[in-house]
């Protein structure tokens, strides 16, 4: 078992000194989580670590090789975007294996692909030793619920008290670490921990599913098979060149892994070795390898070293909503139009866009783009402001000033769609009847409230929908 970073001798701190990828990709525009898009191509991670244990040798430099395939802009699971992340719902463990004569003859078609892309007999039989049909995990794939909690009470849960106090706690113990890959990759510490509170509350919770058994479930079934095949591919690689054991493999029922629960895909793409003992260990209790991998993930995607995502701001009266989640301005453009900061002062870190995500009646923001780049990590705006509040908690800051309403829920498909209807009925286009509100959507909803009198906001409430149900 690998030493723990309280084991380190306070002498010799963690010295992570550089990071070389033989394969570059490119940040695409930010159109879906790159939670599982991989680099294409062979990709070689070098990374030499300062080994701080007493009597170690001086720095060892540690390659990992992984042969990454395209899968292009996949998605983590499916109803992730705005679902609460594992650490504000316990997953219940899969319950038991079922015997499937087709699923095992779909292993022995499978086996013979995972050959023909270099999986050595060795490493299939190995990992498939005791991998079977999981029933569970097929339903749980075809029966996620509609996502529908409100802002405020999605924020409420995973930016709790109790969250925060966990997370100083988390990062008192991992300071040496956190700061060290930090600074290595120009990313704010804080920001890196609440990412590990937000997956795994702290690596308490990192998920109980074999990842063979149900990778190779899902790739079966059909549904995503493209994808879920590309997966287990990744593991077997993973398994092949050693990072961990099939039984140690465990994870959620929909892939995502370790500390901060990265897909395969993700993994081989993106996973550094921060420690040293050549092996990219995402699974240990010692949560170095994925806490620089998740750093060194948001560096790749952008990271602004030493910006903040963004900043709390108070709106004047008689505000132009038409600006909400429209162009970018730098924070002193904001300021001539009455926009100042909540706490604070308010400087010119980047162009940034002003942000509501309940209405007038919610809090707003100036977010930068870091902000973005989080959302690389899970594309959801309640998800990336999540991230960025718990940081800034972790980091001593204080509640909102002007916090979230609480106990509102969120409109289901069903109802985006009745909106759209109804507000074609009453003349205002929405540019189709689909569910999604997009900008006409949104402009049609300010032009109706303006008619009845309230702050045009664009903003989908269930109160909005009642108005015009009556």
């Amino acid at each position: 078992m690998r030493k723990s970073s309280k084991a380190l001798n306070p002498s010799l701190p963690i010295l992570l000194l550089s990071l070389s990828l033989a394969t570059e990709a490119q940040a695409s525009s930010l159109e879906t989580s790159l939670r599982p898009h991989a680099r294409p191509g062979p990709s070689l991670a070098t990374v030499p670590v300062e080994r701080a244990a007493q009597g170690s040798a001086p720095a060892a430099l540690v390659t990992v090789s992984a042969e990454v395939p395209s899968v292009g802009a996949s998605l983590r699971p499916n109803a992730r975007p705005e679902a609460l992340t594992r650490a504000a719902r316990a997953e219940l463990p899969v319950v038991q294996a079922a015997a499937n004569p087709e699923f095992d003859r779909w292993v022995r078609g499978f086996r013979s692909r995972a050959l023909s892309r270099g999986i050595t007999p060795a490493t299939f039989d190995r990992a498939f030793r005791s991998a079977t049909f999981l029933p569970d995990v097929i339903a749980k794939d075809r029966n996620q619920a509609e996502f529908t909690m409100g802002v405020g009470d999605y924020i409420g849960r995973t930016v709790s008290d109790t969250r925060v106090s966990n997370g100083r706690a988390a990062y008192s113990k991992e300071r040496r670490t956190l700061e060290a890959v930090g600074r290595h990759y120009g990313v704010q510490p804080q920001y890196i921990a609440s990412i590990w509170g937000m997956e795994s509350n702290y690596g308490t919770n990192r998920g109980e599913t074999p990842l063979i058994s149900a990778m190779a479930t899902l790739a079966y079934e059909g549904r995503r098979a493209n994808f879920y095949e590309q997966q287990l591919m990744a593991l077997l690689r993973v398994v092949q060149h050693g990072d961990t054991t099939p039984e140690r493999m465990v994870g959620s029922w929909a892939g995502a892994m370790g500390h901060t629960q990265f897909m395969p895909t993700s993994y081989e793409a993106y996973a550094v070795d921060a420690t040293g003992d050549g092996r990219r260990d995402i699974w240990a209790d010692d949560p170095a390898d994925a806490l620089a991998s998740t750093a060194a993930y948001l560096n790749k995607f952008g990271w602004v070293s030493g910006q903040p995502w963004g900043m709390e701001v108070i709106l004047p009266r008689g505000f132009d909503y038409n600006l909400v989640n429209g162009t970018k301005k730098m924070p002193s453009d904001w300021a001539r139009l009455g926009v100042r900061p909540a706490q604070g002062e308010m400087r010119d870190y980047g162009s940034a866009r002003l942000m509501m995500l309940s209405g007038a009646d919610g809090p707003a923001f100036l977010v930068f783009k870091n902000f973005d780049v989080i959302k690389r990590y899970n594309n959801a705006d309640s998800y990336a402001l999540a991230v960025g509040l718990l940081g800034d908690r972790i980091a001593g800051a204080g509640p909102l000033a002007n916090d979230f309403p609480r106990g509102e829920r969120g409109l289901k498909r069903s109802e985006r769609r009745e909106l759209q209807a109804l507000l074609n009925r009453r003349g205002y286009d929405t540019g189709g009847v689909d569910g999604i509100l997009g900008s006409k959507s949104v402009n049609a909803i300010r032009a109706y409230q303006r008619s009845i009198g309230e702050v045009p906001d664009g903003y989908p409430s269930l109160g909005l929908l009642n108005e015009l149900r009556s």
